[in-house]
């Protein structure tokens, strides 16, 4: 007898199909949840009644300002900042549309926007099965998303800016969604013919700033289109044969699209969900920004670096000037106050105070990403010989030298309107200490206690005191700016308040320095200040 065993003889099946491994998958994550079919039917109704409630009131706000607004032909009167015809109310919406449409493809490009998360990419992959049944609802996925949040946005547009009737809008928000959808599916289509996901994103941001171009060449030429473009029904069928010839071609190609490309673009979707539902801006704008980087870098000599302090500051620099996006991001937020002032139904104090803050915050945030990411991965800020005060400090070096030179822009515009450049120019070098210090402050905030009481919401359970950890930054950029909002609203800048805004300046700067919060300085929290990124060592 040999010593090799005898394994009897058995047949070997045929191969289970992908979409049958899909639902098994999905039959036992159901089965194993412990959710039933009314659970499900209540979270699905409690979000539509969130949601509806949210379009409602996003409607009546933006109604009230339709009407707080001077019509079209009175304000086609209105001073502007320069002898231009101006950007009517409605080529500003346009604007904002197209730019949407940029925006849907370049995350398009960062999601994938065909992708398999972790445990798809683990299991599901390496499988000998054809992917054409595993991967079908992830092609569905984030074209339905884009076409409902597209859709949502650009109703609320066309019927509460623009006032447009609702057989118009019904068929605006249709095309809107079908757009979107055509759109994603475009990129997906490129996903299979081996197109590179940083391609399809930059492609995206080439039609955002396309969008800021559109909207100043429509305030120097003067262009006033009724509303958004009508769309005919013929056109709606259009939209849709070519939404159904773009599923069948991505379709057909899914067994092309590289692995890696599908785990890439799961990665970069399950940190995405990860920070939306845990409330982090700073890490879904890290996890959104590095997903269009290219994987190789310019070397530098770091001739500029003469010790700790500026080795700070020029890592800081090389962050923002490595990213040609956020360089774009800069010129257009300081062209927000310049598009407003030529628009005669929105320049004035309520217009360029929006203008102002809104703006100023997006840049300024901007301006502060190597803040932002310190905090995630804290790396100089312990290995430099400098104090956590100080760490802070120079972290504000960067942001005060680009808003310096976006205020030159925005406050110049604000100054031409009022007649009063030198003025206004003082008062936003008086704030620009308060726009870095407020980045900084919300670079380096706590994250939310989980430990707290929470709250039910559509998105999940959030703890109570979230409002206050997401308002560290907004809080004092808000105050620190009371005297520019002020001299808005006054319509000119008196000497006091200069000085004032460089006493609040200064204040901002000592509040956006300090390690501890008030609860712990009070003796409240347990917490070590040293826990913290950026805490006292």
């Amino acid at each position: 007898m040999s010593g090799a065993t005898d394994v009897g003889r058995f047949e070997v099946g045929e191969l289970p199909r992908g979409r049958s491994i899909r639902r098994f998958t999905s039959a036992t994550t159901n089965q194993r949840a412990g959710a039933g079919i009314g659970e499900l039917l209540g979270d699905v109704y409690y979000a539509a009644i969130m949601a509806a409630i949210g379009i409602g009131i996003a409607l009546g706000v933006t109604g009230t300002l339709r009407e707080a607004l001077p019509d079209a032909d009175a304000g086609a009167g209105a001073p502007t900042v320069w002898s231009l015809p101006g950007l009517s109310l409605s080529a500003l919406v346009v604007a904002v549309v197209v730019g949407l449409a940029g925006v849907v493809l370049s995350l398009a490009g960062r999601l994938g926007p065909v992708s398999a998360g972790g445990p798809e990419a683990t299991w599901w992959l390496p499988l000998p099965v054809e992917r054409r049944g595993l991967l079908r609802p992830a092609v569905a996925r984030v074209p339905a998303g884009a076409a409902l949040v597209s859709g949502v946005v650009v109703g609320v547009l066309d019927a509460g800016v623009l006032a447009a009737p609702g057989g118009r809008v019904l068929s605006t928000v249709l095309a809107a969604a079908l757009g979107a959808a055509v759109l994603v599916l475009g990129a997906s289509l490129g996903q299979t013919l081996d197109v590179s996901r940083r391609a399809t994103s930059v492609a995206g941001d080439l039609v955002l700033a396309g969008a800021v171009v559109l909207a100043v060449a429509s305030g120097v030429a003067g262009w006033r289109p009724d509303g958004l473009p009508a769309v005919s029904p013929l056109g709606l069928v259009g939209l849709v044969v070519v939404a159904g010839a773009l599923v069948v071609a991505v379709d057909r190609g899914l067994e092309r699209i590289p692995s890696r490309s599908l785990r890439a673009g799961g990665a970069v979707a399950s940190q995405a969900v990860g920070a939306v539902v845990s409330l982090d801006t700073r890490e879904l704008g890290r996890v959104l920004t590095d997903a269009s980087l290219p994987r190789r870098r310019r070397a530098s000599r770091l001739r500029l670096v003469r010790g700790p302090s500026s080795a700070l500051v020029v890592a800081d620099a090389l962050v923002v000037l490595r990213s040609p996006r956020r360089l774009v991001l800069l010129l257009a937020t300081a062209l927000v106050p310049a598009l407003v002032g030529t628009a005669p139904e929105l320049a004035g104090p309520v217009g360029f105070a929006i203008a102002l803050v809104v703006g100023g915050f997006v840049a300024t945030t901007t301006a502060a990403e190597g803040a932002r990411r310190a905090e995630m991965a804290p790396v100089l800020d312990r290995l430099l010989p400098l104090g956590a005060r100080d760490v802070r400090l120079l972290r504000m070096v960067v942001p005060a030298g680009a808003m310096a030179a976006w205020s030159l822009v925005a406050f110049g515009v604000v100054g031409l309107w009022h007649q009063d450049v030198p003025g206004w120019l003082a008062l936003g070098v008086a704030a620009v200490p308060v726009w870095a210090g407020a980045a900084v402050r919300a670079a380096y905030r706590p994250a939310p206690d989980w430990s707290a009481p929470l709250i039910a919401t559509p998105m999940g359970a959030i703890p109570t005191g979230v409002t206050s950890v997401l308002a560290r930054g907004p809080d004092v950029l808000v105050l620190g700016l009371v005297p520019v909002l002020v001299s808005v609203f006054l319509g000119r800048v008196h000497p006091e308040v200069v000085v004032v805004q460089t006493v609040l300046s200064l204040v901002v700067v000592a509040v956006a320095t300090t390690t501890t919060t008030l609860a712990e300085r009070l003796g409240l929290s347990g917490e070590s200040p040293a826990a913290a990124p950026g805490g006292a060592r």
